[in-house]
């Protein structure tokens, strides 16, 4: 088992999102998972039914307490939901990791609709967080809050490309699955250019709860196991690819996915 990822994000009690899925993300991909809860929700399958959001200071003391003794080769970051919670986070980190690469998973609405980010918690987002990032992993919608404008085609993918990169992430992986059509076409891009175009057909399923949170953790464990930028696109993109094909079927809405397909397991 090699590579510390600290994940810093909302908690899913029905498994399939937030700090659980992040959590068998990276235990399934070799690596060690620990985490700073900054949000309980109360949800499942079929929606978030309530938010309880945890006080910022207890926040702070969760990530102190990792970084201080255990350490982290990359931090994780998901659901934040409050500005106070997203300001303690930011000068936590300037002070216990100030070099430690961010992935930066601008959670902004679940999968059923519900929104975990005020509009406020947003800009501060953006201020604050967004250029920490070595990499942030925005789907459309939450691409297009960052931006400022409505960009529903591929076609406006270099101007998107172009101002979420104003904001000063190093790289941003701009996710596709939320374009209609068979196909779903993912954006590596650095600068306001566009460096690496991935494809896959789309698997027509409803059980996709959690693939974002699930793809910034399999990114985040392969910085920390040391493996390039693009290797480890590669390799968060076939784990949740996998993890879609052979979703367990759980739940009546959203389902979750196959976390333990690498083990061999349903």
């Amino acid at each position: 088992m090699h590579g510390k990822v600290l994940i810093i994000a909302g908690s899913d009690p029905g498994g399939g999102a937030g700090i659980q899925a992040d959590l068998k993300t990276i235990t399934a991909l070799d690596g060690f998972a620990m985490t700073a809860i900054t949000a309980l929700t109360v949800q499942n399958t079929l929606g978030v039914h309530d938010i309880h959001n945890i006080p910022a200071s207890f926040v702070a003391e969760q990530i102190k307490a990792v970084l201080t003794d255990i350490g982290a080769d990359c931090i994780k970051i998901g659901m934040l939901s409050q500005i106070e919670i997203i300001d303690v986070v930011c000068n936590t980190l300037e002070q216990e990791a100030p070099d430690v690469p961010i992935v930066l998973d601008p959670v902004m609405v679940a999968k059923g609709g519900t929104s975990l980010l005020s509009d406020e918690a947003v800009e501060a987002l953006k201020t604050s967080l967004v250029p920490r990032a070595l990499i942030l992993t925005p789907n459309i919608p939450e691409a297009e809050t960052l931006a400022g404008f409505a960009a529903p085609e591929i076609a406006d993918a270099e101007a998107l490309a172009k101002a979420l990169s104003n904001l000063g992430p190093q790289k941003i992986l701009l996710k596709g699955g939320h374009r209609e059509g068979e196909e779903i076409v993912d954006l590596l891009i650095e600068g306001d250019q566009i460096i690496n175009i991935y494809k896959n057909p789309r698997i027509w399923t409803r059980h996709t709860h959690g693939t974002g949170c699930t793809l910034s953790a399999a990114l985040a464990i392969g910085i920390a196991q040391g493996l390039s930028l693009r290797e480890s696109v590669e390799r968060a993109r076939e784990y949740v690819l996998e993890a879609i094909r052979s979703a367990p079927g759980y739940g009546g809405g959203h389902g979750p996915l196959n976390h333990a397909h690498t083990f061999g397991n349903p």
